[in-house]
């Protein structure tokens, strides 16, 4: 029992260390990469590190993909702030004696804007696009009928009219259910890979490379140099279990500890209420405890488990999240198991 209090205690300090000597925010690219994916875990605070036992546990834990025992197609969509929508869609099939294989997709994207510059404030007439997507490949395996490790490899792009930047990212997660009333264990490390910088024909201008002499070109190609900047690297340990665990009633909870490279270190809380055996689930949880400037609040939501036939179910999960400042936001996610 010390061991699990040990634990416990770590995943607490991680989210209180005193992290406030710089201020990191809005330091990095593809900040798309640290919305949650899935209703169910969002519903529960985003603290889903030791639980992930889904198709989005490509996002949140690819070590917790080793739990899975039938095939996943799941889709996630959510209208995000400032009419940007934001769609996660994974599909995860476990292999005989092989492992779980992932594939998964996540887009962020916005309506066409029209161009702006001095002297045409209103519009020039022309429009630009914008959004940014990550693909991603997923693989799971348990080492023990207690532990389970995967990773997650990704290409990411980001664009803006004629410019875009990309980038590779790898995820690696391990859940680990300790012999302590069945409590469970995650870690991940996710978005861990190379700087990423904008390029492209927006970037290109015209220069005179010597305007003290006369008489050269004065019209020569070149590219603006623009900075490199670190992907949102993100440290989470976590532990999640039951205080009740029947066919009729489960009480599940779960707290995250959350490390990131631009911000302060914070908290994830969360728990789910399952009746019925698993026909309806009520969740509700806090996101970003002691984070510094947090923006977001509270979380809730729930779920129905609809069987299809004997061997396909249908859940459907929603998810409410409530902000400071911001408009609030409203999570669908469809889960097909079969």
């Amino acid at each position: 029992m010390k061991q699990l209090k040990l634990l416990f205690i770590t995943v607490i300090l991680s989210g209180v260390v005193l992290g406030q000597n710089v201020n990191k925010t809005g330091t990095t690219a593809a900040n798309f990469l640290k919305i949650g994916a899935g209703s169910r875990a969002i519903g529960m605070g985003g603290a889903f590190v030791a639980l992930a036992n889904d198709a989005t546990s490509m996002y949140w834990n690819p070590g917790g993909m080793a739990q899975l025992r039938d095939s996943e197609l799941i889709v996630n969509h959510t209208q995000w702030i400032a009419d940007i929508g934001y769609t996660f869609i994974g599909f995860a099939m476990p292999i005989r004696g092989a492992g779980t294989l992932g594939f998964n997709v996540i887009a962020m994207t916005m309506d066409e804007m029209e161009v702006t510059t001095y002297g045409f404030e209103e519009g020039t007439g022309e429009t630009f696009k914008a959004g940014s997507y990550a693909v991603g490949l997923s693989y799971g395996q348990k080492l023990t009928d207690r532990f389970g490790i995967g990773a997650t490899v990704k290409y990411i792009n980001e664009f803006i009219s004629q410019s875009s930047a990309t980038g590779l990212a790898i995820d690696i997660g391990t859940l680990f259910v300790t012999p302590f009333r069945g409590i469970r264990f995650g870690a991940s490390i996710s978005n861990f890979g190379q700087k990423m910088q904008i390029w492209g024909d927006d970037l290109l201008v015209q220069k005179d490379i010597d305007e003290i002499h006369n008489g050269n070109n004065e019209s020569v190609n070149a590219y603006l140099g623009t900075d490199r900047f670190d992907l949102p690297l993100l440290l989470r340990v976590g532990l999640s279990g039951e205080i009740i665990d029947t066919p009729q009633l489960r009480l599940t909870w779960a707290v995250d500890g959350v490390h990131p490279n631009d911000n302060s270190e914070y908290l994830n809380t969360g728990f789910e209420v399952s009746v019925l055996d698993d026909l309806a689930r009520l969740r509700g949880g806090f996101k970003s405890l002691y984070m510094a400037d947090g923006e977001e609040e509270f979380t809730l939501g729930g779920g129905l488990n609809l069987p299809v036939n004997r061997s396909m179910q249908l859940q459907a999960d929603y998810a409410y999240e409530s902000f400071i400042h911001l408009r609030q936001i409203h999570k669908l996610t469809l889960r097909l198991i079969f």
